[in-house]
């Protein structure tokens, strides 16, 4: 039984909470539980996820599940998008 590591990254941004989990993949990425462009409906929130990965240049090496809580969608978002700069640097 191999053991992959999930790699932990938390973001906050006013009054929303992500936390990020991190593992290798192919570039899915979930927020409780549903596709993040079928969460974040703008492309302004769904720039906000992504804009970490393409910095790193790392868009499909790895898969993010990602919950969030509290504030507002926008909120939620940018707390996303820190969270997964965080856990890439972790």
């Amino acid at each position: 039984m191999v053991i992959t590591p999930q790699i932990h990254g938390t973001g906050r941004r006013k009054k929303a909470v992500a936390r990020v989990f991190l593992k290798k993949g192919t570039g899915h990425i979930t927020v409780n539980g549903k596709a993040y462009h079928e969460y974040f409906m703008t492309d302004t929130m769904r720039a906000a996820i992504i804009k970490p990965l393409s910095a790193a240049a790392c868009l499909k090496d790895y898969d993010f599940t990602i919950t969030v809580a509290g504030g507002g969608l926008p909120g939620q978002a940018g707390a996303a998008g820190l969270g997964i700069s965080r856990a890439l640097l972790a």
